[in-house]
């Protein structure tokens, strides 16, 4: 019975019994429920006085009832808490305490040395009366934007329109992270039998791991697929057109059979740099192969997270594999294969052993050989190159 009351209704239905006892039941029913003889005292007081007995506003003591808190009993408590709170600055020398040590507990501490001995539940509690919260960082500063950028983007979203509308394919292309390859940590949790979790590297060391892995997604915007080819050497222009390549073989080519034209939509920057004369060149030779006539719609500078490949591809790749050490080559195929969302994901993932070079020079020759139209649109950003004719 007692467990289905609160601590004001036990006390009363154990003092009512205690008087149904008569002489020597207070002390029975103390022994009985193991309630102190004080407070089933003060409830038969309770009773007997003929007050009300209801506590008001909800409260189940009365309003005073309990021990103070040490805020309220040590009105300097809150005004040192503050100080502290100010000298707790990064890379401030003179600073008792860091930003790397400003836990509840370094601040309980560091009160008690200063003679308010406190706990460290009792500082997260002042803490949140004074209007703090535990927070992460959040990214909202962007820098300086570019003039162009709204117009860029309402530009890809024109081009986009209209290769949809004809039936032609539209891919947004990105590398992803670099991952060693070896018994390394992988942040986040999985599910693993009680007590035996992956046992990984304490430290990342490059040294030690069997080799790198260089996701490089190509993401059909239209059919929600993507084919990710996983390098080993390293992320060049060459390496990041092979990569499309590889798409248009294994998926591409087979969907959009009818197609004589596609639309790449890619970042400013990387190995698919606007800039970069490699990719343009490697572009071309791709054009001759397919007979594709390839525009290329690059991002402005500071907005590749607006990247498609990004929150639709890559974002769940890191979901699939957390957790999970990418102990091989093959785990990393594996991994990156089995990635699926509830929208329709299906993702091909494939190795690519091929060794690239890195700092190709690309000569004014090669560049004038290309069949290269700029868009009068932001021409260094959107661009179309056209199969060569034999």
């Amino acid at each position: 019975m007692l467990s289905t009351l609160n601590e004001f209704q036990a006390r009363l239905f154990v003092a009512d019994k205690a008087l149904d006892q008569g002489r020597g039941g207070i002390s029975r029913l103390s022994e009985l429920t193991g309630m102190s003889r004080t407070t089933i005292t003060k409830a038969v007081a309770e009773l007997s006085s003929r007050k009300k007995l209801l506590p008001s506003e909800g409260r189940i003591r009365e309003l005073g009832a309990g021990r103070k808190r040490v805020e309220e009993e040590d009105g300097q408590l809150r005004a040192e808490l503050t100080r502290i709170l100010n000298q707790t600055t990064a890379g401030d020398p003179m600073s008792a305490l860091r930003w790397t040590n400003k836990s509840t507990q370094a601040m309980a501490d560091e009160l008690t040395r200063r003679g308010h001995p406190v706990s460290d539940k009792t500082v997260a509690r002042c803490l949140r009366a004074m209007g703090y919260s535990l927070q992460l960082n959040r990214k909202t500063k962007e820098g300086v934007q570019h003039p162009n950028r709204d117009a860029q983007f309402r530009y890809i979203n024109r081009q986009e329109a209209l290769y949809r509308a004809s039936g032609d394919p539209v891919i947004s292309v990105d590398t992803k992270k670099k991952e060693l390859v070896g018994a390394f940590a992988n942040k986040g949790r999985t599910w693993r039998p009680k007590g035996r979790p992956y046992k990984v590297k304490v430290h990342d060391f490059s040294s030690e791991a069997e080799g790198k892995a260089i996701p490089y997604g190509a993401y059909d915007v239209i059919q929600d697929r993507a084919v990710v080819n996983v390098g080993t050497s390293h992320d060049t222009s060459e390496f990041a057109v092979e990569s499309i390549r590889r798409w248009w073989k294994m998926d591409g080519r087979r969907r959009y059979r009818s197609a004589r034209r596609l639309l790449i939509c890619a970042d400013s920057g990387g190995s698919n740099s606007s800039r970069t004369r490699a990719w343009k060149v490697n572009l071309q030779e791709l054009a001759d192969e397919s007979g594709l006539a390839i525009t290329v719609c690059h991002y402005p500078p500071g907005t590749s997270k607006w990247n498609r490949v990004e929150h639709r591809l890559f974002s769940f790749i890191s979901l699939t594999w957390k957790g999970q050490p990418l102990w091989d080559h093959e785990a990393v195929i594996n991994l990156i294969g089995a990635t699926r969302t509830k929208s329709g994901l299906r993702v091909k993932a494939v190795l690519d052993k091929n060794e690239y070079e890195t700092g190709v020079e690309i000569s004014d020759e090669q560049m004038e050989e290309l069949c290269i139209r700029r868009h009068k649109t932001h021409p260094a950003w959107n661009y179309t190159l056209s199969p060569r004719r034999a």
